[in-house]
């Protein structure tokens, strides 16, 4: 049944959720580096292109994304769903479509990447804020560690399927595939059903002001635990996310591993992924959340620099899995807890607009940092440029919370009485098989 995980359910409308997420995530791990490759095996491009590729698309959809977050926090947040979903169906729809007219090329695909990037953002911030509706608070760790191994499980499943995929049909099949997913997405959402109530303004007939526009990084930068996991994910995030094109590059063209074996070596790693997410309420429960967040946390940084040594054939393809196998286990712990931890010192009338501001931050500055290591890479390789990605990482555990932190400290305004729950959200319900 959906929702049921162990004989425990978080009710029908999460199971709908979490449904959609799934087939989402399925697609969009079987598109894995898929507009990469379209640049590198159908137009050719090099390292520096392919790393502005990455990042223009995303930095320009932040850019379009923030006044998003403010617009979306007072409306109901299934229709924005629904509505990102359909939008990332069509843009991406449009990628096949122009190579079939002759028509596809690096700018075509930035354009795409700015529209689904801006998407993502929006879907990110409006999800966050319908979970926590979803769901009673005690349950928020079990949803959010149900949906980062769904993520896990769809990368360990997609990227050798997709990889197979390239291999038969090309890298544009996968993208078609990413675009249904993204269409049963928004029907999984639309048949969630139940009334959802419109947020109403603390200043009701107020109109968006400017301030709305930074009320979530307002947030964010004034909570001291929250600041400090800001920067940590934003320059881990990044750096990752910096190397995925030089990786790319130097597995694909440089070492030459067929796709498969690309897809491969990203896919198998993900069952340490799925083990960290079933194993974070766990572990919280028996360590604390805040010496979990602090010890997955500094364990992540330590991976990536082995990246830098990879061989061509079998020993360079183990070498790959082994080290995305520990950095995957350590994310699959942190992430929920730490996603969990957010929600929870947010208050419920500022989570799309500081769920947006952390994702628009993210992305720009996982931009900034591909199209540096792009220009890094250009001048001294994507060797070195993976070295220089893993030392600078292992400095990242100076940004984690050293202690813990109280109940976040709530402005004047901000003290409100709790509004009661919308009737099909109650706590009891969500212990139900619905």
């Amino acid at each position: 049944m959906p929702g049921r995980v162990a004989g425990r359910s978080l009710g029908r409308r999460f199971g709908w959720l979490w449904a959609a997420y799934a087939v989402s995530s399925f697609g969009t791990r079987l598109a894995f580096d898929a507009f990469t490759m379209i640049a590198v095996l159908l137009l050719h491009a090099g390292p520096a292109q392919v790393a502005a590729l990455a990042a223009a698309g995303p930095a320009v959809g932040a850019v379009l994304a923030v006044p998003l977050g403010p617009w979306v926090e007072f409306r109901r947040k299934r229709p924005v769903l629904v509505a990102a979903d359909l939008l990332r169906c069509a843009a991406l729809l449009t990628v096949p479509l122009a190579y079939a007219l002759g028509r596809l090329g690096l700018t075509h695909l930035v354009l795409v990447s700015m529209l689904v990037a801006a998407a993502d953002i929006t879907f990110t911030a409006a999800s966050g804020a319908y979970l926590k509706s979803l769901v009673a608070p005690g349950d928020l760790l079990a949803a959010n560690g149900r949906l980062e191994a769904t993520t896990w499980t769809a990368t360990m499943v997609g990227p050798p399927l997709g990889g197979s995929a390239v291999g038969a049909f090309g890298p544009l099949a996968t993208v078609l595939a990413d675009a249904v997913s993204y269409l049963l997405s928004a029907a999984g959402i639309r048949a969630i059903g139940g009334t959802e109530p419109r947020p109403e303004r603390p200043d009701a007939g107020a109109r968006l002001r400017a301030g709305d526009l930074l009320a979530g990084w307002r947030h964010i930068l004034t909570d001291p635990a929250l600041r400090l996991l800001f920067c940590n994910t934003a320059l881990v995030n990044g750096l990752i996310m910096a190397t995925a094109p030089q990786l790319a590059v130097l597995m694909l063209d440089r070492l030459a591993f067929p796709p498969w074996q690309y897809g491969l070596a990203f896919a198998v790693p993900c069952l340490g992924g799925l083990l960290g997410a079933r194993l974070a309420p766990p572990l919280v429960a028996r360590y604390g959340r805040h010496r979990v967040l602090r010890t997955a946390g500094t364990l992540r940084a330590c991976w990536l620099l082995g990246l830098a040594f990879v061989m061509p054939g079998v020993p360079g393809l183990v070498l790959v899995m082994t080290v995305e196998l520990g950095l995957i286990a350590c994310v699959g712990v942190f992430q929920p807890v730490f996603a969990t931890y957010r929600l929870e010192r947010t208050p419920d009338d500022l989570v799309t607009r500081t769920l947006s501001a952390w994702s628009v931050t993210a992305k720009t500055g996982m931009a900034a940092l591909t199209a540096l290591w792009g220009l890094l890479a250009a001048a001294v390789g994507p060797r070195t440029s993976l070295a220089a990605a893993g030392a600078l990482l292992l400095l990242s555990p100076l940004l984690l919370p050293r202690r813990e932190h109280g109940a976040p400290h709530r402005r004047p305004e901000e003290a409100r009485p709790e509004k009661a729950r919308p009737e099909e959200a109650r706590p009891e319900e969500a212990r139900t098989d619905g």
